[in-house]
């Protein structure tokens, strides 16, 4: 989808249509979640901070978040997908991979398929969507984002090699910024550049993952479209309006999160073994902190003490902190497994 929030937002409230909008990112410590494309043209981007993106666009109209209804847009979007093929492969509220080398309409050519698609999410929905197809999941999502907005992208076989050659390496799905950064440093600036290292080479330098930038360079990803994942984590985090030093202005705010955190436990019906305390300090410096047990832990009184636990055994290691989050991981193994209070798991 393109710039999914924000269009959502102009779509709902037309007074913000063809106007620079950021979803989130208000007050003084806001991050932005997305921004609209009118907004993209100052340089403001997802992730920045609210009073950055300000800056560069003083214009910017900052709306609060709204998951609910990007859930429901999101719904109908799979929806509307499942009436072509089963193999959807979400990878987000606003993203998936779908497999139609089989498809429900019985069309061979996948462009077709996916002009139909971004046709009937435009009609159902109002807002507009960008494709990229291709043989590969690889390929298929880095063209993807080449027209956007509303665009699409066609990679042929046949094409893969001079595209991929002569793409930046910043552009590779799976390069991050660190990596992007550390290629560059060795005169590795486009795929033809990274092609002319051997199998070795590549493991040597980038480790475990040099064996898939190895393939995907050549055009070669073999993965299937997986229609169903095992969540790993569940994790809520806020980013506080102001620094806090002191355990007793830091209880009620875990509070806080802890009673949100608990709210999207029982939702989502998953509890696990290893509870996390994440805190950001003012200079930025992240820390993490986690407790494991042998058992599932799903008491909220014990996830509580183990967040207030942690805390009070890493208070040192902080002065003042600008973010508090907590992650549940580890997560059971199979149905059937018994939790702390010796019940069985039926779910």
């Amino acid at each position: 989808m393109d710039a999914f929030y924000a269009s959502v937002e102009q779509r709902d409230n037309p007074e913000l249509q063809g106007k620079p909008v950021a979803v989130g990112g208000g007050g003084n410590r806001g991050v932005l979640t997305t921004a609209s494309y009118e907004a993209r043209k100052y340089g403001v981007r997802s992730a920045m901070p609210g009073y950055r993106a300000k800056q560069l666009c003083p214009e910017l109209i900052f709306v609060p978040v709204r998951f609910d209804a990007y859930r429901t847009a999101s719904e109908q979007i799979r929806a509307i997908f499942k009436k072509y093929t089963d193999l959807v492969e979400p990878l987000s509220f606003d993203e998936a991979y779908l497999d139609v080398t089989e498809n429900k309409i019985d069309e061979k050519i996948a462009t077709i398929v996916a002009n139909k698609i971004k046709a009937e999410i435009l009609e159902t929905t109002h807002l507009a969507c960008s494709a990229g197809v291709s043989y590969c999941k690889f390929i298929a999502k880095i063209a993807s984002d080449i027209n956007k907005p509303n665009g699409i992208c066609v990679i042929k076989p046949h094409q893969a090699e001079k595209f991929l050659e002569e793409l930046p390496v910043r552009k590779f799905y799976g390069v991050g910024k660190v990596t992007a950064s550390k290629m560059e440093g060795m005169d590795i600036h486009t795929g033809a550049d990274l092609k002319k290292l051997s199998k070795m080479e590549m493991t040597m330098r980038f480790g475990k993952a040099g064996a898939f930038y190895y393939d995907i360079v050549r055009g070669v990803d073999n993965r299937p479209v997986i229609t169903s994942r095992d969540r790993k984590s569940i994790a809520v985090e806020r980013t506080l309006e102001n620094d806090l030093e002191t355990i007793e202005e830091i209880t009620p705010v875990l509070n806080n999160i802890l009673e949100k955190f608990f709210e999207r436990l029982q939702k989502n019906k998953s509890y696990g073994r290893t509870v996390t305390l994440k805190l950001k300090t003012h200079d930025f410096k992240i820390l993490t902190r986690s407790r494991s047990k042998t058992y599932i832990v799903n008491n909220h009184e014990e996830i509580k003490s183990i967040a207030f636990s942690l805390l009070a055994e890493n208070e040192k290691d902080f002065k003042k902190i600008r973010l508090i989050g907590l992650t549940m991981s580890n997560f059971k193994d199979k149905i059937g497994e018994k939790d702390d209070n010796g019940q069985l798991n039926l779910f």
